[in-house]
């Protein structure tokens, strides 16, 4: 197999590259193959040839569940922590770089991003403005701002997309959506989600050593569009959720995952208000804290929704880091709350739901046994979690979205990224103007909608 190499665009920056590579393949952009039927189009016996971008980590869950089509490139900036994805599909070229790739390997025709998140936005809209199709991983981005490019271009360029909160894709949240629907617990003006993340440190300052980068490592690549500082292992790999600058901490990690049935069922769209409390009781050997590089150890979101289309007013209540609402009047003695999961407050009852919104019940049990099920009325997706790559590929073979395209899972990565923007400004009510993006009553708070980047990877 004949590798491409792993050259560097130099001192080029995104938006030089982009231009470059948009002339380069002006031929490909004509008439890609998918669209040779129309908008949108591919012949379903075609297989659709996919970049993994971040495949040494989630991205190699991501690339195994697209392996029914052709992985045609793997790019990483960690070498060794690829090694094992890199092995399986030896066939694929390898890059360290997603602009060499994208302007290199022309027959690429959608990217999965599973980078940290303050890459997302920069490699998905680079995919995108070539006409690729995406795949991200949740959050979508790390802002507000991000999320709102990445929804525009979806638009623009008329291309599939899917966030990666694969219970989206299970059985158990269409229920939950189909019984409220029904009217099982009657008018909902209340929910609690909660998490038992994070399961990373958080609530510490910078470290003072500056270790050497692996040889293996690509720091500055890693780094993108985050201000410079030195590498440490306390950033790369996983432990990155917890930093400001490259995470979204535990309400990222896990709320598109835990608020997603509520912000379906019950058709959220815009907060009009946030408000967070925070906690930073670190132990005493971290004495380096601070608390803008790192998010709390726990804290407790509540985001205010107003009426929509018959639908009552709703708050929206998140808790993380070990904190938990109050356990509900309905649930049985010797019934334990789950690690994380979601409480339905209805005016005739509860729902109750995991963290991923496995095998919600009504509760008390005797209510859930003698509830009358509704038929089932929304589209299931083949292959449950595992399948979530599988509709993304479908609705790029066939035209239709796929369940958690960015029309939906761009306004749900907005919802969760506020609550992290809430919690600079802890105890204070924070009004929101979702159409205009802006927080109305504290100028101060819009630096955190939209963030600069590092030279060279503005978007």
């Amino acid at each position: 197999m004949k590798k491409a190499q792993n050259k560097k665009p130099g001192l080029m920056d995104r938006r030089t590259f982009i231009r470059n590579a948009g002339i380069a393949s002006s031929a490909l952009m004509i008439v890609p193959r998918h669209v040779l039927g129309g908008p949108g189009f591919m012949a379903p016996s075609d297989k659709l040839n996919i970049a993994i971008v971040g495949a040494g980590g989630m991205g190699a869950n991501n690339t195994r569940n697209c392996a029914t089509d052709n992985i045609v490139a793997l790019c990483d900036v960690d070498d060794e922590k690829a090694k094992e994805i890199y092995g399986e599909f030896p066939k694929a070229a390898r890059y360290k770089d997603f602009r060499v790739m994208l302007e290199k390997q022309k027959d690429i025709e959608a990217v999965v991003v599973a980078t940290p998140d303050h890459t997302h936005a920069v490699v998905a809209l680079a995919a995108m403005q070539l006409g690729k199709h995406v795949y991200v991983q949740k959050p979508l981005t790390r802002t507000v701002h991000e999320a709102r490019q990445l929804l525009e271009a979806s638009r623009k360029y008329r291309v599939q997309t899917q966030m990666g909160n694969q219970h989206h894709s299970c059985e158990g949240i269409r229920l939950i959506c189909e019984w409220i629907a029904d009217g099982a617990i009657g008018e909902i003006r209340e929910v609690h989600t909660w998490t038992d993340r994070p399961v990373w440190p958080q609530g510490m300052g910078r470290p003072a050593e500056t270790p050497g980068v692996p040889a293996h490592f690509d720091w500055d690549l890693w780094l993108g569009p985050a201000p410079d500082r030195p590498y440490h292992p306390v950033y790369h790999p996983f432990k990155w959720r917890g930093w400001r600058d490259f995470g979204t901490g535990a309400l990222g990690d896990m709320g598109c995952h835990v608020i997603d049935a509520a912000f379906w069922a019950l058709n959220l769209r815009y907060p009009t208000s946030i408000e967070a409390s925070r906690s930073y009781d670190v132990p005493d050997d971290w004495t380096r804290f601070e608390n803008k590089e790192t998010f709390p150890r726990a804290s407790i979101v509540r985001y205010s929704f107003p009426e929509r289309e018959g639908l009552p007013p709703v708050q929206l209540n998140w808790y993380d880091g070990g904190l938990l609402p109050q356990r509900p009047a309905e649930l049985e003695p010797g019934r334990r709350m789950t690690d994380g999961g979601t409480i339905f407050v209805g005016s005739k009852g509860i729902i109750l739901g995991t963290d991923t919104q496995d095998s919600p019940r009504i509760v008390p049990e005797a209510k859930m046994r003698a509830y009358q099920r509704p038929e089932k009325t929304i589209p299931r997706v083949k292959g449950d979690r595992a399948g979530h790559e599988q509709d993304w590929i479908r609705a790029c073979k066939e035209g239709k979205p796929a369940s958690s395209n960015f029309e939906y899972s761009a306004l749900l990565s907005e919802t969760v990224v506020l609550g992290n923007l809430a919690l600079f400004f802890p105890g204070e009510k924070l009004e929101w103007d979702g159409e205009n993006m802006r927080v109305t009553n504290n100028e101060e708070a819009n630096s955190f909608v939209k963030q600069p980047a590092r030279q060279g990877w503005s978007i």
